[in-house]
């Protein structure tokens, strides 16, 4: 009941959020003032977000330690900002070395520090470990992990340098000791690192009209082919891109079938599978692209008479692919390489998924009935759409973490 109410809050807000033409966020307002924001100190021991740190709502899965000999240690870059202390105590330059987001991160939290106490800096104590002094599978090791204080090591500050550090965009906030505050972020290639769900940018998607178009080059308008309540192919309209990135290589699982479809997606990322038990959608139900086995069978648009049929997945594998692309359709499906997926990743409900998507719907609809949206117009820019971003946050403070893609749920087979 709870998480009912709190979802019917959410579309309430998001309604009043989602309207023609507001696709580059909501916005602030004209002429009118920003109050400052009150910030609430963290409590010794709190974290947030309230999940461990190594999940998908916080900063995603271990990865592998990096070294000075090993090929990701240029994924690694020093951080030089003379805003920021660092105490370096090895003199080997390590804690200056962290992941890119983590840096613009801790560049970031470095101005609030100075706006909310002048005269006094951020300062670093641990950065990138290369020594082994942390715990096993520790993020200090991949460069993703710091440890911080205020220059002048003011306890009293570090209940509030905590809620600076959630407000500059770390990714989980730990108030570990009295001594620092523990800040980490999610990898730059990973899927945590996004919304949750994409497909490269060369998978085709099939239209209505019996073509093909590649998913980068989808736009608003475009008719493709999805199905309905009941698992019945249908047409539906292309609206938007939930998560676009044109140029950034990621890894994908590939789902192979025995008659030789390869559907290639991110492990989060839905999919859908015949199942025993029937629901809304027949014999239809969507599993994460990780969690699919060798035996499932998935559903192959077959052609000339474009019938769904049910076809035994002969193995999964993963492979990495430039661009990533998130399709988001009228029906919250599109047939994809042939097989039939969902526009949706990250929380394993279709349903769910697709209702906290009507706000979106509603907007594509009324801004055709009011011919405000022009067919073929340019989808948006590189990034994540601001919806899908807020969704994605109200997501980790509706749901618990279980509920949620946890990265690595399951290996796929070789």
């Amino acid at each position: 009941m709870l998480v009912l109410s709190r979802m019917l809050l959410v579309v309430l807000v998001c309604l009043g959020l989602a309207s023609p033409g507001a696709g580059c966020g909501p916005g602030r307002g004209y002429g009118r003032r920003r109050h400052p924001k009150k910030l609430t100190p963290l409590a010794y021991k709190q974290f947030i977000p309230n999940v461990a740190e190594k999940t998908l709502g916080a900063s995603g899965r271990y990865e592998g330690k990096i070294t000075r000999s090993s090929e990701r240690f240029k994924e690694l870059t020093p951080n030089y900002n003379t805003d920021i202390i660092f105490k370096d105590e090895e003199n080997t330059g390590a804690d200056r070395l962290m992941t890119q987001r983590c840096k613009d991160k801790l560049n970031s939290l470095a101005i609030s520090v100075m706006n909310q106490w002048p005269g006094v800096k951020l300062r670093v104590t641990e950065g990138w470990d290369e020594d082994g002094h942390h715990f096993e599978e520790s993020l200090h090791y991949e460069g993703r992990a710091v440890d911080i204080t205020t220059s002048d090591r003011d306890k009293s500050k570090y209940g509030t340098l905590s809620r600076l550090a959630v407000e500059a965009g770390f990714d989980w906030v730990y108030y570990e000791s009295k001594a620092h505050i523990h800040c980490s972020v999610k990898a730059e290639n990973s899927v945590a690192a996004k919304s949750g769900g994409c497909f490269p940018g060369l998978a085709s998607v099939s239209l209505a009209d019996g073509g093909r178009k590649y998913v980068r080059d989808l736009t608003p308008g475009d008719s493709v082919l999805a199905v309905d309540d009941q698992g019945t192919l249908t047409v539906t309209d292309f609206i938007m891109f939930l998560d676009k990135d044109s140029a950034t290589t990621r890894l994908f699982y590939v789902i192979e079938t025995e008659t030789g479809e390869r559907l290639t997606l991110t492990a989060a990322h839905l999919l859908f599978v015949e199942s025993n038990a029937t629901d809304a959608r027949g014999q239809m139900t969507a599993v994460f692209a990780s969690a699919v086995t060798a035996g499932q069978k998935v559903f192959v648009l077959q052609e000339p008479n474009d019938v769904l049929t049910p076809v035994t997945v002969k193995r999964i594998y993963r492979q990495e692919h430039e661009g990533s692309f998130a399709p988001l359709t009228a029906r919250g499906s599109l047939v994809v390489d042939h097989v039939l997926a969902s526009c949706y990743a990250v929380v394993e409900d279709q349903q769910l998924a697709h209702w906290a998507f009507a706000p979106v719907r509603f907007s594509y609809w009324l801004s055709g009935l009011l011919h405000l949206h022009v067919k073929g117009a340019a989808a948006h820019a590189d990034g994540v759409h601001w919806y899908s971003d807020v969704m994605y946050r109200l997501g980790r403070w509706v749901l618990n973490e279980h509920a949620m893609h946890p990265l690595g749920v399951s290996r796929p087979s070789s």
